[in-house]
């Protein structure tokens, strides 16, 4: 499985650019080995938003989808098994957002792990849900390659692993490609996206400082359409 995104070429023309990635060692903000954007931004191309199409059986779990504030029920957000992860402010001009709770190091790309699920499971985590507060703009950081390609690659005995940010670390440092996109969120855009399954991070980069919201829930694709809201 890879990444797909619910919104065609007219949507994320707009607000969709992509990039190769590499490891950063020595830089004293991250941690030795993170993997972040390389650059330069390149425009979203329609061979590329083809390829980020969801195909018919695509399983709500895997997929990315982009959502409007306005189109939120808040009962939604107090259904069983969702999980209120709280809120973060992410300063200004930060190429990647999520640091280290222990060193305060940015961590760089990487895989949730709430669920602490194994290989054979890991794609069918939770999705995470994000509200960009404002007050700046903000973007969501996902890549192509989900975390059982990327555990089968780098492990011989994936079957008794638990996919983990090392791994994509070790598959980038390997030479391995990997495909960045960025998605930008205006304050009041939000995401679900299976966060447990694919590496991501958030981004202000070229922003002023924003506050996100998060929960974690099994909610099915197209629930926060425009014309699901009470």
């Amino acid at each position: 499985m890879s990444l797909a995104i619910a919104a065609g070429f007219g949507v994320l023309a707009g607000r969709c650019d992509t990039a190769d990635v590499r490891a950063v060692h020595g830089h004293r903000a991250y941690e030795d080995g993170a993997v972040v954007p390389s650059g330069p931004w390149r425009p979203l191309t329609r061979d590329l938003a083809r390829g980020l199409a969801p195909a018919a059986g695509t399983p709500d779990d895997v997929l990315v989808e982009l959502v409007d504030v306005k189109n939120i029920d808040r009962t939604w957000l107090d259904r069983p098994g969702v999980t209120r992860l709280g809120r973060a402010l992410s300063p200004a001009d930060g190429l990647t957002t999520t640091s280290h709770h222990g060193s305060g190091l940015l961590i760089g790309l990487h895989l949730d792990n709430w669920d602490r699920l194994p290989y054979a499971a890991k794609h069918t985590g939770r999705r995470r849900l994000c509200i960009n507060l404002g007050p700046g703009t903000r973007y969501l950081l996902v890549c192509d390659q989900d975390a059982q390609t990327v555990c089968r690659a780098v492990h011989s005995d994936w079957t008794a692993r638990y996919p983990h940010t090392d791994d994509l670390r070790s598959y980038v440092i390997e030479g391995r490609p990997v495909r960045c996109y960025r998605l930008r969120l205006d304050p009041g855009d939000g995401y679900v996206a299976p966060t447990e399954f694919l590496p991501h991070d958030g981004s202000t980069e070229g922003q002023q400082e924003s506050t996100a919201a998060f929960w974690l829930g099994r909610w099915p694709s197209g629930l926060f359409a425009a014309g699901n809201a009470v």
